[in-house]
């Protein structure tokens, strides 16, 4: 899922499983049992400074998580200094590289970033103090398409609007205080980890590993598809097992996203019509009662009495991969968030995705040119438009009834499987991150 699927502690084990390795990390509580799964990775308590005021109440939920990040940057430094033993290597998110920059010079430790999105989405970013430097204007106002090179043209229709309208807005700092700054210090870390494979990015990886985005980036370690780090796979929904296989559709569009209550109760509507068995996940954070009597109030107590031999809704947490890893489950409704693309990628479930926001539009474009799903692009962004019921139910009775695109999603599936299997792409590049730490002393 989108705000549960710890990728991040997927790449610490893949790499601690190569060697004992120390990760220091500030992960929310339900990731315990992964360090207790795990008791070589040491879970060192690092506390984020959180900001109480007026701004940010009303800023944007990822600005304000990204402030209180780099707020806390400067606490790193003594806690290093505390622990036994020294650090030898730093993995971090994309939003730390600038904040890290000049602590892990000046400890002359390491730094990778371990990166949450597509190689699609990395190049746009990568190239972002490019465009700005050159024709700030004109990226905002006056083009169609962007030109990274070795890479296709990018349209301007899947940059994610708040980075063209606000960038230079005082309102809304997410490019100006963070993408760019992070961006240009991309030359200074040791490498870039990437949940991606070569065969599912065919252009964008292979530009980025002979240099032709930018000659002075980062080696680029395409690693993905990571697999679920080990907890618990039961996917605690009974109902699924006593579905025939391939035949219910899995509907989620993330922990993060607040769809309004008109636009949900057309999706039930579509969901209702197209015939489909389905497992729908509201996301819990649309409202805080009962999930019974909430789901009751946003959908209608006759909804859920129609749909109940065919449908299950529910308004909680999931295990995402033990879901999509089902045998009855035969298509994936969501927004195309990185996580759920992999995961999908790895289990050879085809999607039909709706881009929201964010990185959602440029991973979408992976989705589909791999074969893996269908984008329906004149949905537009989310809440630009109210997408009609008979719209999702045809676009829902489309994937589900495509058997070339059930096939073309288990070619991916083969290949994801090659690429992480003995001999791999990805087994190769993981390799080499390790034997560069090794030469480094690092481990």
């Amino acid at each position: 899922m989108e705000a549960e699927t710890p990728h991040n502690l997927e790449t610490a084990r893949s790499l601690s499983s190569a060697h004992n390795q120390r990760f220091c990390a500030e992960e929310s509580a339900s990731f315990s049992s992964f360090f207790s799964s795990h008791p070589n990775i040491k879970r060192l308590e690092f506390q984020i400074l959180t900001e109480k005021g007026p701004d940010s109440k009303s800023e944007n939920a990822f600005i304000t998580q990204f402030k209180a990040i780099n707020r806390s940057v400067h606490l790193l430094p003594p806690l290093l200094a505390s622990l036994p033993q020294p650090v030898s290597v730093i993995f971090s998110d994309f939003v730390v590289a600038a904040s890290l920059a000049q602590i892990t010079a000046s400890h002359g430790i390491p730094n990778f970033i371990v990166s949450t999105t597509s190689a699609r989405c990395y190049s746009m970013v990568a190239y972002l103090p490019v465009l700005l430097s050159d024709t700030p204007a004109k990226f905002k106002n006056g083009f169609d398409e962007i030109q990274i090179p070795g890479l296709a043209p990018l349209p301007k229709s899947i940059i994610p609007p708040s980075w063209l309208d606000d960038y230079d807005s005082p309102s809304n700092h997410l490019v100006t205080d963070y993408l760019i700054p992070n961006a240009q210090s991309l030359p200074k870390v040791g490498g870039v980890l990437l949940n991606s494979f070569n065969w599912f990015e065919p252009e964008t990886i292979p530009a980025f590993l002979d240099r032709r985005v930018l000659s002075n980036l980062p080696p680029l370690y395409p690693i993905g598809p990571l697999e679920p780090h080990e907890l618990e796979q039961n996917h605690g929904l009974p109902w699924l097992d006593d579905q025939t296989a391939e035949s219910v559709l899995y509907v989620n569009f993330g922990t993060r996203t607040a769809m309004s209550e008109d636009q949900t109760r057309e999706l039930a509507k579509g969901l209702e019509s197209s015939g489909f068995p389905f497992l729908w996940v509201l996301g819990p954070n649309s409202v805080d009662e009962d999930e019974k009597e909430v789901l009751k109030e946003l959908l209608g107590e006759s909804f859920l009495e129609r749909t109940k031999n065919k449908g299950m809704v529910i308004k909680r947490w999931v295990n995402q991969a033990a879901i999509l890893a089902h045998r009855s489950i035969g298509g994936f409704f969501n927004q195309a968030d990185w996580d759920s693309v992999t995961e999908a990628a790895r289990e050879g479930v085809p999607m039909l995705v709706w881009p929201l926001y964010g990185d959602h539009k440029m991973n979408a474009e992976v989705v589909e040119n791999a074969g893996l799903g269908i984008w329906v692009k004149d949905w537009g962004w989310g809440g630009e438009r109210l997408v009609r019921g008979e719209e999702a139910e045809r676009r829902v009775r489309e994937l589900m009834g495509d058997e070339n695109l059930r096939v073309k999603a288990k070619k991916v599936r083969e290949k994801a499987k090659e690429a992480f299997g003995v001999g791999g792409s990805s087994e190769n590049a993981l390799i080499r991150v390790m034997k560069m730490l090794k030469l480094r002393d690092c481990i």
